[in-house]
């Protein structure tokens, strides 16, 4: 789960990490509390969506003057916000973070993440603030610095002194740093974080160092532990599919295929996905239906494949072990009876009453395709997206 930057600032100066005194505006009415908060100006106003590259798309501008300000607001609050990464989704603005522009003598970044290799959180901090991180560990490797933190003991203060000194710190913007990186390590822990940045901490002209920005993301699957974190939950950021999975209980993400895929098991939807894409076709979502499903479930599975316009063809692939072949084919009818499913249906079933399930399929009457082993359903599933294509778009390539 991601969390807006004034969100994540909140949390920030709750653990001690400095950030700029802010007015966040969801009504143009509060537009009087920036001057009498923030000073006579010039101000920043930060569009507050779920997705980096703000400033390049017009969502970050530096105002001067409630004349301005208040132009500004009336442009953005309200808005939709597209950048380079939300995926062609434009994005709600229904909140403005409005801050004092600084002047930064120097700019920093910092992120905190799970490494999954080294099995431990690592601390990165570089010099190259205010850039993407990717592009500088691309180009100028040599710039990034890294500290793996043992979990038993926790981020130790010469590990953050050691990167302190690579970024050129000393004196009180070392002590300020150094407090700031162990509380930025102990939000992580406490809130089950799978990734935090500050791009850039600044440091001010007047010596302050301040993390300008903010970015905080979440596991999803410790969100039960933390129920004052769930409740900040943005679901207009999220796609309005995948937020109606969540609702089910599907992991369902949207990919840019047509062939959409219903499986149950994170690593038999992979291998699904990998098979549609060696014969040639382009899945539509990665969806696990899980493994004590239910035919209603399945159903609403169906709903969320064929709510995607892009869906030339469906791929059912079912492994029964805890959930029954039969209770799935079951499912599967249920949903082709309440919805109108206009494209083709291919389905693999095998496992626990593998028998009983196929029997229920080919005594339905339905114009489904079966397959009796995976690579066969994919080859089936990426020519019945073809052939739909033909008749109702242009062919998949």
């Amino acid at each position: 789960m991601n969390l807006h930057e004034h969100q994540a600032k909140s949390l920030f100066r709750a653990h001690g990490v400095p950030v700029p005194e802010g007015v966040l505006l969801e009504r143009p009415e509060q537009i009087e509390e920036v001057a009498q908060r923030l000073g006579p100006g010039p101000w920043v106003v930060k569009a507050q969506i779920h997705a980096g590259g703000r400033g390049k798309a017009g969502g970050v501008v530096v105002v001067e003057g409630e004349t301005a300000l208040r132009e500004m607001v009336d442009a953005l609050l309200g808005s939709a916000l597209a950048t380079g990464q939300t995926a062609g989704r434009a994005l709600p603005v229904q909140a403005l973070l409005v801050e004092p522009a600084l002047r930064l003598r120097a700019e920093y970044y910092v992120g905190l993440l799970v490494d999954r290799t080294a099995r431990r959180v690592a601390v990165v901090a570089s010099a190259s603030g205010g850039m993407d991180i990717e592009q500088v560990a691309a180009e100028r490797p040599e710039r990034i610095f890294k500290a793996h933190v043992d979990p038993v003991v926790g981020l130790q203060p010469y590990q953050v002194r050691k990167l302190g000194f690579a970024l050129g710190l000393a004196g009180e913007t070392l002590k300020t740093f150094s407090k700031a990186l162990l509380g930025l390590y102990r939000l992580f822990v406490t809130s089950d974080a799978s990734l935090i940045e500050i791009n850039p901490l600044g440091l001010t002209a007047d010596g302050r160092l301040l993390a300008v920005d903010a970015k905080i993301n979440l596991d999803d699957n410790a969100l039960y532990r933390h129920r004052e974190l769930a409740a900040l939950r943005d679901i207009s950021q999220e796609d309005p599919a995948e937020a109606e999975a969540r609702e089910h209980g599907l992991n369902y993400i949207r990919l840019d295929g047509d062939i959409g895929c219903m499986v149950n098991g994170a690593g038999l939807a992979m291998a699904t996905m990998d098979l549609i894409q060696l014969h040639g076709g382009r899945p539509a979502n990665f969806l696990d239906v899980g493994g004590g499903t239910t035919a209603e479930r399945v159903a609403e599975a169906f709903k969320l494949i064929l709510s995607d316009e892009q869906v030339r063809a469906i791929l059912v692939n079912i492994f029964g072990g805890i959930v029954r072949c039969d209770l799935i084919a079951r499912g599967i009818l249920q949903a082709m009876e309440e919805i109108h499913v206009a494209v083709p249906v291919v389905v693999r079933l095998e496992g626990t009453n593998v028998d009983e399930g196929r029997a229920l399929l080919a005594a339905s009457g339905l114009n489904l395709i079966t397959a009796h082993d995976l690579t066969d359903a994919a080859r089936k599933a990426v020519a019945a997206a073809r052939g739909a294509a033909r008749t109702t778009g242009p062919e998949t390539p």
